[in-house]
């Protein structure tokens, strides 16, 4: 398994676990990504930070830390 960080853009991929606890996996999970949800990488900033997806049929902005704590096939 890899992580969403490491996710090449124009990808696809599907939830498997959410590496974290408490509030911040609350928050994570508040704005759709949760297991087995697929998320469709669009872009990626010059710098790597923040990473553009696509989840449930809307856009969401994450950033390289936050996605490193979900991992995805």
């Amino acid at each position: 398994m890899r992580t969403l960080r490491e996710i090449a853009v124009g990808q696809t991929v599907t939830v498997v676990k959410i590496e974290v606890t408490g509030a911040m996996k609350r928050r994570i999970m508040d704005m759709g990504i949760t297991k087995g949800t697929d998320i469709f990488v669009r872009k990626i900033a010059p710098l790597g930070d923040p990473i553009e997806l696509k989840v449930r049929d809307y856009e969401l902005f994450l950033r390289k830390e936050d996605a490193e704590k979900i991992l995805v096939e």
